[in-house]
């Protein structure tokens, strides 16, 4: 659909998306490859699209979708789809040129989302993404959960993120593994950080 670009035109970057369930560490993992991707480089060109952050500063700023944005994170609602995609598109637009990697952290993390960002991939020629899925168990993330000692991590929350992960989340990292235009990576989560961070470029990187 997108193959009207010429050869200097096409992306050079890759694109990395990971995910797994709260708990899994995948924030933690996304920095380490970041860090490992840019000590790659002689100069780092790695760009890191995690949609809270985005999000975060998106409401710092005043106005009515700013503040209105903000109400409805703290009423425990998500917002809608279109926004988020917005703002990572907008982060793309403005800092991508072509040459740089995305690893991206917290997104998609619906289905829909999933496709725009494909469609995005295919509008950049970036060719075979990877989908880097940090596999834990439930009960494993629960009690890792749990053990953080943070006010919103209650028993309640908790369940409530793993049956959405389930509903929400799962189908999106299903969407990856059944694309033939993906790299889908399974990594084994339950292990310490730096023996999933080692796992994640061995398989990926053959390091």
């Amino acid at each position: 659909m997108f193959n009207i670009f010429k050869k200097e035109e096409r992306s050079t970057g890759k694109a990395f998306i990971l995910m797994g369930r709260s708990g899994s560490g995948k924030g933690t993992q996304t920095g380490l490859l970041v860090r490992y991707l840019c000590e790659k480089e002689k100069l780092c060109r790695t760009l890191h699209i995690e949609s809270g952050a985005l999000v975060r500063e998106f409401v710092r700023e005043d106005g009515y979708t700013q503040k209105r944005t903000k109400s409805v994170m703290e009423s425990g609602l998500l917002i809608p789809e279109a926004m988020t995609v917005s703002l990572w598109a907008n982060y793309l637009t403005e800092n991508f040129t072509g040459i740089e990697s995305m690893v991206f952290d917290g997104t998609p993390r619906k289905l829909r989302e999933a496709q725009l960002l494909d469609e995005t991939f295919k509008f950049y020629s970036i060719k075979k993404p990877t989908l880097i899925y940090v596999n834990v168990g439930e009960k494993w993330a629960e009690d890792r959960l749990c053990g953080r000692a943070r006010k919103d991590d209650t028993k309640e929350a908790v369940e409530k993120r793993m049956s959405w992960f389930e509903s929400e989340v799962m189908p999106v990292i299903n969407y990856y593994k059944e694309n033939p235009d993906y790299n889908y990576v399974n990594i084994n989560g339950e292990q310490t950080i730096e023996e999933v961070h080692k796992e994640i470029v061995k398989k990926i990187f053959n390091d």
